[in-house]
């Protein structure tokens, strides 16, 4: 049988709205009450009785119509709180119930009363609209409901559709019992679950589709709709237990998240990637190539922290996955442990400590100096170097720095042209520099002895621009009078065991690569990613990208936009020109970037076009990755 026509029949509360219109009309009549808590929850608890068929509809609304104490005129003040309170995903898809208004029906065990003004702004007019009545008194108060009307009964709904005898498919959008047994009957032809607001467990065991929100349903159905790919259907892999807020942060966005404590293995993560769009990790996970490989819907990737040499970033370019990290987000947090260390360490704390620990007492001034006065010597000035030199020179530190590019100097830092300049002249020598391969033992035997007798080494950076061996030796000589390390050339993957040479030396603080991990800095890293994530999905936007061209997008105004990712070979954009022209697409605005490998063209048009032009962009040779964004 070929279906020629489709009708959409909707429940109205806690589908089209968020809440269940009685439950707020309660809670505006009982403000006064002093059992107000008390009834409400009763009514909350009938309310679900009701809409999960564990009592009649008749029996539930009897109950609730009771206890609301509601007259006439407070329907003007419920209507227009309703008005706040329209679903997300419904507000937005308004166009969809203007094109397909005389599809489109509301059947609930509601009141015209309050549902007619809410579902007239979005073109469904009250003869579309099956619903109860109320029964007021001679002083307007709400006393009961038309027993008449057949709604008002339990399984009312079933009787109503049937009068309807409605031509073509007949879909069924709603949260509860009174919904799915439409279907049940045979005379819907299918039941969505409607979860948006309310994830009713009943309702969706029955249901034939689970819909989180109204572009799941249009997107199912084919129909027009605000957005181009429903976002519960974009799954994101979190882990390595990133900050539950960064989980909060995506979920509320309506993608479906999941989270794992831990990092994967490559061969665990090559068979978990799959069908994933986004993966976010911190510094344990490995993103290899055969990773990147085995991703076969990844669209990016989110280090939640500053260094990205975990990521095969090369790789990721060439297949079109876009890296974004928190380059900032945690600067303040490494520059305070800084600034803590170099005072622990001048101060010798952590032998003193050590020692009455282990029950000694030795009250001494021996190797403990202030700062103040004292030569500070930053490797690195960049965003942490800058900091820390501004809180250095705060607490009475010289500050000096080195850095391999031209960086401006904040207040009265003094920049060194070489390297030995700086080791020679610092009491404290602090490493900031970047996870460049190059840096491989940047700090050796050669500049350890170029080191002042007695100063003191702090690495918060990267593990393997140290040479441990060396560094080990320089304080056993006594070259060196203390040292911090939070890095190390190979770390665990997860807590546990772990070794280091630098263990039990004097005068040395050891932590396990904490530096940025602060409630604060993984606060502001779990809003920094996601945020870059959901721009690049939800409008293109690559604006601090690691390994892609930048571009920062206008925002789309009504218009469709077209991403083409591709190699970066000559004539690409003059191909893509063409097959808009072959299609009459009416540009509105288009954007290119590139880097030495891929090119990243974007493309405004007109919303109405010819769909195979998409088919024909895809098929461009050299096209990495093609998606429009609506």
């Amino acid at each position: 049988m070929v279906v020629t026509s489709r009708k959409y029949v909707f429940d109205f509360d806690s589908t089209l709205t968020r809440v269940e219109a009685l439950d707020v009309l309660a809670e505006m009549t009982l403000k006064n009450n002093p059992k107000r808590h008390e009834i409400l929850n009763e009514i909350q608890n009938i309310t679900n009785l009701g809409i999960d068929g564990d009592i009649s509809f008749t029996e539930s609304l009897e109950r609730r119509i009771k206890l609301l104490n509601a007259k006439k005129e407070d329907l003007d003040l419920l209507i227009a709180e309703l008005r706040k309170k329209i679903s997300k995903s419904i507000e937005e898809n308004k166009d969809f119930f203007s094109e397909y208004a005389e599809d489109i029906y509301v059947i609930s065990c509601g009141f015209k009363e309050f549902i007619d003004p809410i579902v007239a702004e979005y073109n469904i007019p009250a003869e579309r609209v099956y619903a109860n009545n109320f029964k007021f008194d001679e002083a307007g108060n709400i006393v009961g409901f038309d027993e008449t009307n057949v709604l008002s009964s339990h399984n009312g709904k079933i009787e109503c559709l049937r009068n309807l005898d409605l031509d073509g498919e007949v879909q069924v959008i709603g949260d509860g019992y009174s919904d799915y047994v439409m279907r049940e009957a045979g005379i819907a032809d299918k039941f969505f679950a409607y979860t948006e607001n309310v994830h009713r467990e009943k309702a969706a065991t029955n249901a034939d589709y689970v819909t989180p929100n109204l572009n799941e349903f249009l997107f199912v159905n084919d129909l027009p709709r605000k957005i181009s790919y429903p976002k519960n259907r974009i799954k994101i892999l979190l882990l390595e237990n990133v900050h539950a807020d960064a989980l909060e942060n995506l979920s509320n966005e309506g993608f479906s998240v999941e989270l794992i404590k831990h990092s994967l293995p490559e061969e665990e993560l090559i068979e978990k990637i799959k069908g994933i769009h986004v993966l976010g990790i911190r510094s344990k996970t490995q993103v290899t190539e055969k990773v990147l490989d085995a991703a076969d819907k990844l669209l990016a990737v989110g280090a939640f922290c500053i260094g990205t040499t975990q990521i095969a970033l090369e790789a990721a370019q060439k297949k079109g996955v876009v890296v974004f990290n928190a380059p900032y987000s945690n600067t303040r947090s490494v520059v305070e442990l800084a600034i803590g260390e170099i005072i622990m360490l001048m101060r010798n704390v952590f032998t003193r400590s050590s020692e009455i620990h282990e029950g000694k007492w030795f009250k001494t001034a021996l190797n403990s100096s202030e700062v103040r006065g004292k030569n500070l010597g930053i490797v690195g000035y960049g965003n942490i170097g800058k900091q820390l030199s501004v809180l250095a020179e705060a607490i009475g530190m010289r500050v000096y720095y080195y850095d391999v590019s031209d960086q401006l100097a904040l207040g009265n830092a003094t920049k060194c042209s070489r390297l030995e300049d700086l080791l020679s002249i610092s009491d404290v020598v602090t490493l900031h520099i970047d996870d460049n391969p190059a840096n491989k033992n940047f700090i050796g035997e050669r500049e350890l002895n170029q080191m002042k007798d007695g100063a003191m080494l702090i690495n918060l950076s990267r593990g393997f621009v140290v040479d441990i061996p060396a560094l080990v030796t320089a304080l056993k000589s006594k070259k060196l009078g203390g040292a911090a390390v939070d890095v190390y050339p190979e770390e665990p993957r997860s807590n546990g065991e772990f070794y280091t040479e630098l263990k039990g030396l004097e005068n040395v603080i050891l932590t396990p690569h904490v530096g940025g991990s602060t409630q604060e800095a993984q606060r502001d890293i779990a809003d920094f990613v996601p945020n870059k994530i959901m721009d690049y999905i939800n409008s293109g936007n690559t604006v601090d990208a690691v390994n892609f061209p930048n571009i920062r997008l206008p925002k789309q105004e009504n218009k469709h936009r077209f991403l083409h990712i591709h190699k970066n070979v000559p004539g690409i954009m003059a191909k893509i020109n063409d097959c808009l022209a072959k299609y009459d697409l009416n540009i509105s605005g288009q954007y290119l970037s590139t880097s030495p490998e891929v090119g990243y063209v974007i493309t405004d048009v007109d919303k109405d076009y010819n769909k195979e032009v998409t088919q024909a962009l895809k098929n461009i040779e050299n096209t990495i990755k093609f998606r429009v964004l609506y």
